[in-house]
């Protein structure tokens, strides 16, 4: 079969925002197929609703459309562009949704538009819970005993009947949105209320509870001729009863038996045979560790999380392989992009082990429920490559960058004090603590099971309390028994090279030995134990493989090719995406290692996260797959001998291996070090600020809560206390008094602090954002941004508009004035963001990020100037000028453009929701138009918030915010809302001509606040709480109970008002905006 003449022009959906359940892994897929199509001479158009990723770049798609992913921009979407085919598989849950709805309402068909990649049957076979199980018993497949319901009385007969506990699925939701496990009645019923709210079908699926039996998940692919292979088989270290999106998970599978593995496998092709689906298929299964009685947990019909995972651990293109089989290509027609030998149709071998591990979003919101279930709250991953298990997960921790390099926590000079403080240091807790935090399924399990280890707790009790199997308690064992080694005997040569297989960090190793850091690398170069690095061949070396893709090990001989006598760049990525540093650093990473081969040079990335495109086999000319520390780096540095690094590009991640690389003798292209580090350090930069002569609000550095208390005095309260060197406002907070400091300043303390904290007045006004590049001398301003909410919101959960709406002729002159001076004043090459302060007429300075930031993919779609290839340029030695620009503030774009914040509150239990100086949104979606109005319409329309429903709201403010708040909750009235308000709330809006009616406040008898909430029929809460750590908990257990039953909720009247214009001019017909055609003016 060979390509069906008949596609010629195909609709990509994307999966829009990054949020909890779908991260970057999307992003990755959608691009190596939009790319994949490109190839074979189709016309690509892509909808995506996310500004921050390279799949919404104009080289990745013909036509680039950034709108919202709803059913009515499709339809209209699919009028303008007229496509033959639309591929729904490679966006996530989001575009098969949108898929589905358009098939069911006959759009499709009446547009003569097919689906390909898989049929609308298929997806409802695999999705839909009654016929999943269906055809599960037609092929005799077991699954777990169960029953759809439809509604909540119905699910609570089901369960009593199943008998608890029972796990609870709703049908069309991705992460496990929704979902659980019940234990009794009362849990089942809190359950099953949000999970049919969550469904897009009102469907929840109750099923047996078979919690503790082993999760094995296999990725397999089929084409349209019924050729059928195994990519990958993964086994999850905790068993059923934990999201795989928040488990550890290994590939290969290590403790599966040839019988168990072969069982899996054939059923797992019977599946995807039997469901007819053609490209990648992801089925998860439930293996009873004690007999070969397994059952069918889920299948996904499209490319999953799961796909990211295998596709980077085998080398297998599965994205890429599966566009390819949509146009009509069978296994054994396409080649192996990897190997360049082989083709589709060979099954990958792995002659190494792979561990993912999740990087959950506690460090965040440190309140939060920390137990894992069956709903996802992981915000990212990151994968590890090693020749052995043990060596891999403990390259997966160091990866994670959680201040955490390993499993050790057991005596003061073994564990770092970051470690203790952020809560993986069991070593001070009872044997009957330990126990019980054992029985605990949370992110910090497995530093549980080696302090376990420790005190003697027997392998076969640990495994009855957690399930965790006995080969991953043994392999944890032989960490610990290493750790205990070091700690008593002399450190031997051969210990040293035994230690290093094992991947234990120089650092531990000193730790441990209390042999200096120095000295440990020292012996270790002197008995030339150094890392080698083999190559992921996807074939265990039985074919030579082209695409020189790295892992490191002690353990073998490298496999690194001479290079091409090009000059070398080290590109440094971000690691793994988290609150703070998001997908937008991917993107410049990949930008400017496509801009430095362009500029001929041999590119080098070093990153970790198999969700990226930075990650994919084909971006740069060689991919280490290895954590970013400096001794990780350094001994990529002894092979590569690289003639730079770039880490402007990699956010904090790459900025902190700075110094590291320095002492390693790789010269920093662009910006130079020592003016990061003044950006960075208050003193220095308070000086070149006095040269600048621009104004920043008064400061203070201090170390201490005694010394932050003498300086907020000074200043006057309110003050803004934050960490030096972060990233995402981590740490920051708003304080009104000195009980808020010594509170903050302890939560400050949890995050590694070698720098000093700093204290600053707190100045209400409009936030403004500039991104800029500066070849050292002229500077580029591709434009200027405003944030809707005032200060103290931070910039990344800002709604920012392009061009800024509210700025003056004079203040726009002193906005470029001041970049210009302190880009000169800094010495910057390349990127710098700068974000101020406008308070009437006067400018102040936040903060200076001489490095790319979050704001540029948006800004460079927007405005058509590719700000990182530009800066890359730049870096190499070109002027702006030179290179076809006009220095200064650039022409504004026809187009409007508003960035707006996404949340995952929801998927984080106990966080609280109200927005303040740390960032708390995990991603972002784009309104563009020619109106300020329609793009706020489709900004607010990306971002989910469809309004209205039931036209009820609840308005409770704090005392100040009294007067502001009248206006605004007029303006809601007239768009036909029944507003409902606390007494003070509502005494003053009805006093101004609002009707308000007063409800009883929380602690006050029923009905209250909490049971209107409760009951389903409220839109929306707007919901201003008290500054500083003394803020109400009524406040948060009406915003946590709101989340939870899917109301909006809105913590800043600026936002409130932006909604409301937003209702006010609902769009009959909107403008799509095709970014591939944007120009620079």
């Amino acid at each position: 079969m060979a390509k069906n003449p008949d596609i010629k022009k195909v609709l990509v959906l994307g999966s829009g925002p990054i949020v909890i359940g779908q991260a970057a892994e999307f992003d990755y897929a959608g691009t190596q197929a939009c790319r994949s199509l490109k190839e074979e001479g189709v016309q690509v158009v892509l909808l995506n609703s996310n500004p921050a990723t390279i799949m919404t770049d104009k080289d990745i798609a013909d036509r680039v459309y950034i709108e919202p992913l709803t059913v009515e921009v499709v339809e209209q979407l699919i009028r303008k562009e007229h496509p033959d085919s639309i591929l729904p598989t490679l966006g996530g849950q989001a575009g098969l949704n949108l898929a589905m709805e358009l098939e069911e309402s006959g759009f499709l068909k009446e547009n003569q538009v097919r689906l390909i990649g898989t049929t609308a049957l298929t997806i409802k076979k695999a999705e839909d819970r009654e016929l999943f199980k269906e055809t599960m018993e037609k092929i005799g497949e077991p699954v777990a005993p169960s029953d759809i319901v439809e509604d909540v009385e119905a699910g609570l007969k089901i369960a009593a009947e199943i008998g608890y506990p029972v796990v609870l699925r709703p049908a069309y939701t991705l992460g496990g949105s929704g979902g659980g496990i019940a234990k009794n009645p009362e849990e089942c019923r809190e359950t099953l209320e949000n999970g049919l709210r969550l469904s897009r079908v009102g469907q929840v699926l109750v099923e047996r509870c078979i919690a503790g039996w082993k999760e094995i998940e296999y990725e397999v692919m089929r084409d349209g001729a019924g050729n059928v292979i195994t990519v990958c088989n993964m086994e999850n270290i905790d068993p059923v009863g934990v999201h795989t999106g928040d488990s550890i998970v290994v590939a290969p599978s290590q403790t599966l038996g040839d019988k168990e593995y072969q069982m899996l496998r054939s059923s797992a092709l019977n599946i995807i045979t039997e469901l007819g689906i053609t490209g990648g298929c992801n089925v998860q299964y439930a293996l009873n560790p004690d007999s070969f009685e397994y059952c069918v947990i889920e299948v996904n019909p499209r490319v999953s999380r799961s796909s990211a995972l295998a596709s980077k651990a085998t080398g297998y293109p599965i994205a890429k392989v599966a566009a390819k089989i949509a146009l009509g290509y069978t296994l054994d027609e396409i080649k192996n992009a990897v190997t360049k030998k082989t083709y589709a149709c060979f099954e990958p071998m792995l002659d190494y082990c792979v561990v993912k591990m999740p990087r959950l979003p506690f460090d965040k919101f440190i309140r939060a429920k920390r137990t894992l279930g069956t709903q996802m709250k992981a915000t990212v991953e990151v994968m590890s490559i090693c020749t052995n298990f043990e060596g891999a997960l403990m390259k997966a921790i160091r990866s994670l960058e959680q201040q955490v390099d390993s499993l050790f926590s057991n005596t003061s000079s073994s564990v770092s004090t970051e470690a203790r403080a952020n809560g993986y240091d069991f070593s001070g807790w009872e044997e009957k603590g330990l126990k019980r935090q054992l029985a605990k399924a949370d992110d910090r399990r497995i530093w549980v099971i080696a302090e376990a280890l420790r005190r003697g707790i027997s392998c076969h009790e640990i495994h009855e309390i957690t399930r965790v199997d006995r080969w991953f308690i043994d392999k944890l064992a032989i960490l610990v028994e290493m750790e205990q080694i070091l700690k008593t005997e002399p450190l031997t040569e051969e210990l040293l090279r035994e230690a290093k297989r094992l991947e234990f960090p120089d650092r531990v190793i000193s730790r441990l030995t209390g042999i200096p850091v120095q000295k440990v690398r020292d012996m270790r170069y002197d008995a030339g134990i150094r890392a080698a690095y083999k190559m992921v061949d996807t074939c265990a070396a039985e074919f030579a493989a082209e695409t020189p893709y790295y892992y490191s090990c002690f353990d073998g001989s490298c496999e690194v090719e001479a290079s091409s006598g090009k000059k070398k760049v080290l590109v440094l990525g971000s690691g793994p995406i988290r609150i703070g540093q998001g997908i937008e650093f991917d993107f410049c990473s990949v930008h400017s290692t496509w801009a430095f081969a362009r500029e001929g040079y041999e590119t080098i990335i070093v990153n970790n996260n198999p969700e990226t495109v930075s990650t994919d086999f084909d971006i740069a000319d060689k991919l280490y797959f290895e954590p970013l520390t400096p001794e990780d780096v350094e001994s990529i540095v002894d092979v590569e001998k690289p003639d730079g690094a770039v880490v402007q590009f990699g956010g904090q991640t790459a900025i902190q291996l700075t110094e590291a690389l320095m002492k390693m003798g790789v010269p920093i292209l662009g910006t130079a070090a020592e003016d990061v580090d003044a950006a960075e350090d208050r003193e220095r930069f308070d000086r070149i600020l006095e040269q600048c002569q621009i104004p920043r609000p008064a400061g203070r550095t201090v170390f201490t809560a005694k010394e932050a208390k003498i300086a907020a005095e000074e200043l006057g309260y309110p003050v803004l206390v934050r960490p030096s060197y972060v990233l995402g406002g981590q740490g920051m907070q708003i304080c009104i008094n000195d009980h808020d400091i010594d509170e903050f300043i302890g939560i400050i303390n949890q995050i590694a602090q070698d720098h000093p904290i700093l204290v600053d007045k707190y100045i209400v006004g409009k936030e403004i954002e500039v991104d800029a590049v500066c070849d050292g001398e002229d500077i580029l301003i591709p434009g200027i941004m405003e944030h809707i909410e005032r200060t103290g919101v931070h910039s990344g959960d800002s709604i920012s508009v392009y061009p800024a709406p509210s700025i003056t002729p004079a203040i726009e002159a002193k906005l470029v004035a001041y970049t210009e001076k302190l880009a000169r004043a800094l010495h910057v090459k390349g990127m710098i963001n700068i974000q101020f302060i406008v308070a009437g007429e006067e400018v102040f300075i936040i903060e200076v990020n001489p490095r790319s930031s979050r704001t540029v993919p948006y800004i460079s779609k927007v405005t058509g100037i590719p700000i990182v290839p530009l800066a890359t340029q730049v870096i190499c030695g070109h002027t702006l000028k030179e290179l076809g620009y006009v220095p200064g503030l650039q022409k504004k774009s026809e187009y409007i453009a508003i960035k707006m914040p996404v949340f995952s509150f929801e998927k984080i239990r106990g966080a609280d929701i109200s927005l303040g100086p740390e960032m708390k949104s995990t991603g972002e979606c784009l309104g563009i138009a020619k109106t300020f109005n329609e793009a706020l319409y489709k900004a607010f329309e990306g971002a989910g918030i469809k309004l209205p429903r039931h036209k009820n709201m609840v308005i409770t403010v704090r005392e100040s915010e009294h007067e502001a708040v009248v206006e605004i909750a007029r303006r809601f009235q007239k768009v036909g809302y029944r507003i409902f308000a606390t007494r003070g709330t509502a005494k003053v809006l009805n006093a101004n001509g609002v009707k308000a009616l007063t409800v009883r406040k929380l602690e006050q008898e029923s009905p209250n606040i909490l049971d209107l909430i409760l009951g389903h029929e409220i839109d929306l809460v707007i919901d201003i709480p008290q500054q500083g750590a003394e803020r109400s908990h009524d406040g948060f257990v009406i915003r946590r109970n709101a989340i939870e039953t899917g109301v909006h909720v809105l913590t800043s009247l600026d936002t409130a008002e932006a909604l409301v214009t937003s209702l006010e001019n609902r769009a009959k017909e909107l403008l799509l905006v095709d970014i591939a055609r944007v120009e620079r003016r």
